[in-house]
């Protein structure tokens, strides 16, 4: 038995060390190294993890809780950009917002239609859409690429963001739009893909096949080095943006990487702030992964949160958000 827990600690040192690391990915950019921030992938194993191992400790009232649970206080913030549970807030809300990868074409795009007639959103904002079929809807319309944006204000403003060589492949759209008598910035990005195919998906997988395995590698490593200089680029026009900021989109980034540290710097993730349950919006693996967000300007309150689970349509989950602008 003993035995038992000297392995069982060391296990227990080890996913903590694995967590810390992931925290590096606040100072470490993936130019540098590029390791810290494909921790942040698998947080939600190695949390469940390390309370499953405090658990024990707890259970076999050992000395080993004293410590193991009070270091784990470390990573309570990084749980709740998973999960989190918000109180409600009574006010009435001034604007609905939604981001939403559509991902999808022909027969799909009547169901995609369709449900964002009925959304009650104020200003939509979608990737990978061709942003065709839309103008029935009563909306204003800007598009560029594979990113659209749909708003029931007139739109005074816009302008495409090269966030990629490829301006096309991965763009960033941006418009300014009036409310209230004021002027506020929404911008739409969609971050480079890491291009997985679905079969590959699965820890298992990962753990048996060394040759998907560098596969893997071969995708992510690259992808995070492009992420950094796509998320400076973005960084950079919110801080010299005039006006305050909703940046919303499919980031391909999980909470607690380097992407989502750094936009976090000048911006609030609206989950957190308002959120209640998973944040999970990618549901095409059998994992739990949040990869679409809606961040503002710290002026902008957030009242409530959603990850609209009711359709089915794309391998996205629309994430919807409501917030007050009185500030």
């Amino acid at each position: 038995m003993k035995i038992v827990r000297l392995i069982l600690l060391l296990l227990h040192i080890g996913v903590f060390l694995l967590l810390t690391g992931m925290l590096l990915n606040v100072y470490i950019a993936p130019k540098v190294f590029p390791w810290f921030n494909l921790l942040s992938l698998a947080f939600p194993g190695l949390i469940f993890g390390y309370v499953a191992l405090t658990i024990f400790w707890i259970i076999c009232w050992k000395k080993e809780l004293s410590y193991s649970f009070f270091l784990g206080l470390l990573f309570f913030n990084p749980v709740l950009r998973w999960v989190n549970y918000s109180s409600v807030k009574s006010e009435v809300p001034d604007l609905k917002v939604m981001s939403f990868n559509t991902r999808t074409g022909g027969n799909e795009r009547s169901e995609v239609k369709e449900y964002l007639k009925n959304s009650g959103a104020d200003i939509i904002l979608l990737q990978e859409d061709e942003g065709k079929g839309y103008g029935t809807l009563g909306y204003e319309t800007a598009t560029f690429g594979n990113i659209t944006i749909l708003s029931k204000y007139k739109i005074i403003d816009r302008q495409f963001i090269k966030i990629n060589n490829k301006l096309i492949d991965d763009p960033a759209l941006q418009v300014d739009v009036e409310i209230k008598g004021k002027r506020y910035r929404f911008i739409s990005v969609h971050l480079q893909s890491f291009g997985f195919v679905k079969k590959w998906s699965g820890l298992t997988v990962i753990m048996k096949k060394t040759k998907k395995s560098k596969e893997y590698r071969k995708k992510l490593i690259p992808t995070f080095k492009m992420h950094q200089e796509q998320v400076d680029i973005i960084k950079e026009e919110v801080e010299n943006s005039p006006y305050p900021v909703i940046l919303t989109g499919d980031f391909n980034s999980v909470p607690n990487s380097y992407e989502y540290y750094h936009i976090s710097e000048v911006l609030q993730d609206a989950f957190v702030a308002a959120g209640r349950g998973s944040g999970t919006s990618f549901h095409d693996y059998k994992f739990p992964i949040r990869i679409d967000y809606i961040f503002t300007s710290k002026s902008i309150k957030a009242l409530s949160y959603k990850v609209d689970r009711s359709t089915g349509v794309s391998d996205h989950f629309p994430v919807i958000a409501t917030f007050s602008l009185k500030n």
